[in-house]
């Protein structure tokens, strides 16, 4: 039987409502996405548009970050992130009994042969980041004023880190990752307020930046609603099921929101959701911290990542904001600040100029799989329900990408890559 004409497709999707629950940067493209296909979108989400991981995230449009978190040998590392609660990864004790799952499924994913496979995947998300975000950016007019494709810039405090490096940077090249090595001086060149403590460095060309990623979400947001896009503020707790498949969203107020399709994507709150509808995932949380500082003079033209000590610097439209490190402790517990304490005082050696005074701290909660993968993903359970979370530190570069994958996997259409990796099923059987 032939498929239905476009025209038709059109027409049958403009009478099927999607409710999108999330609001974030992945929840707002995902909307964007399935309006553009002809659907009635109404996007649901406990906060305002923005107010998640989306609000206070380093700014990096990491194209180039196929390289996955659990590297060759990092077993070697979990001692010393149990033992230190300020290092560059640090698992609070009280959740290690609830994050065990978790940890064994990241050491597993840290063999050659599966970090080979897995950033191959990764790439092949993430080599389409530009293109599928430049018509987004040109439709809601943020353009240049916001985003920035000047590169980041990777630096080494010495030659021999350089070199225990080079496995990765070569693993991002073979990916299609342009790198390119810097001398000491061309690394103070390029930005001469930083401490002179480098030996070397690396330009990641095609990365890019934004200048305020809230911004972005809620300039996203606003072209959805302009469009004709819906939402509601509220939180999602359960469920209504109709002949077997869902059918509705009961809030915690006890209303209902009826709808055709569902797409779950409310980044580290997914994993309850999901498995409400059938699909039990290891889905798990990295607390992210940073702290943003005004200029006060420091000079700084592009994101450099001090590769040693694992965090970034990042330009943006209110100050130099100093964020990395990752804490595995769940969604309950509260922020530790010492954190973003200890994570500004590397920054300060790195960039010596910068000033704390008049700075503001954050924690937010990255959505992370152990293999660092997100999940794109139709439902094994249910042909109306869909997925989309699980990007860790890449939501921010992969958003308009996953948009577009779930709009395909809602419509029944051919992705332009191949789906199977990104399946919420992937760790079962």
């Amino acid at each position: 039987m032939p498929k239905p004409s476009s025209a038709s497709q059109s027409s049958a999707q403009a009478s099927q409502h999607v409710v999108v629950v999330g609001a974030g940067i992945i929840g707002v493209n995902v909307g964007l996405a399935l309006l553009k296909q002809g659907y009635d979108v109404t996007i649901v989400d406990r906060a305002e548009p923005g107010m998640g991981a989306s609000f206070g995230n380093a700014g990096g449009i990491a194209v180039t970050e196929c390289a996955p978190i659990a590297m060759p040998g990092v077993w070697a590392n979990v001692p010393g992130w149990l033992m230190d609660p300020l290092g560059p990864l640090s698992v609070r004790w009280s959740y290690l009994p609830k994050m065990m799952p978790w940890l064994i499924r990241f050491l597993a994913a840290s063999s050659k042969s599966r970090v080979e496979q897995i950033a191959s995947e990764l790439a092949a998300i993430l080599n389409r980041a530009w293109q599928d975000y430049d018509p987004v950016i040109a439709e809601t007019g943020l353009s240049d004023a916001v985003f920035k494709k000047e590169g980041a810039m990777g630096v080494y405090r010495s030659e021999k880190t350089r070199r225990d490096a080079e496995y990765g940077i070569d693993l991002r090249r073979r990916n299609g990752v342009k790198i390119r090595d810097l001398t000491k001086d061309e690394v103070m060149d390029i930005e001469p307020d930083l401490a002179p403590i480098f030996a070397c460095g690396v330009m990641e060309e095609d990365w890019g930046r934004v200048l305020d990623p809230f911004r972005i979400v809620t300039g996203f947001y606003k072209h959805f609603l302009e469009r004709g896009g819906k939402f509601q503020n509220a939180e999602v707790t359960d469920f209504v099921y109709r002949d077997g498949k869902p059918s509705a969203v009961i809030t915690v107020q006890g209303d209902q929101i009826t709808f055709d399709k569902i797409v779950i994507a409310c980044g580290a709150w997914s994993k309850t959701l999901a498995k409400r509808l059938g699909s039990s995932v290891p889905l798990d949380t990295e607390r992210g911290y940073n702290t943003t500082v005004p200029y006060n003079g420091v000079r700084l033209s592009r994101m450099v990542i001090c590769a040693d000590d694992s965090f970034v610097l990042t330009p943006m439209e209110t100050g130099i904001r100093v964020g990395g490190a990752v804490e595995l402790g769940g969604l309950v517990a509260a922020p530790n600040y010492n954190r973003a304490k200890a994570l500004f005082a590397k920054g300060k050696e790195v960039l010596p100029k910068l000033s704390a005074e008049g700075g503001t701290e954050w924690m937010g909660f990255r959505p992370s799989m152990p293999d660092s993968k997100p999940v794109i993903s139709a439902s094994p359970k249910h042909e109306n329900v869909f997925f989309a979370f699980g990007h860790g530190h890449l939501g921010l570069t992969m958003a308009a990408t996953t948009g577009l994958l779930i709009a395909d996997l809602v419509s029944d259409a051919t992705a332009p890559i191949n789906m199977t990796p990104y399946r919420i099923d992937r760790f079962q059987g």
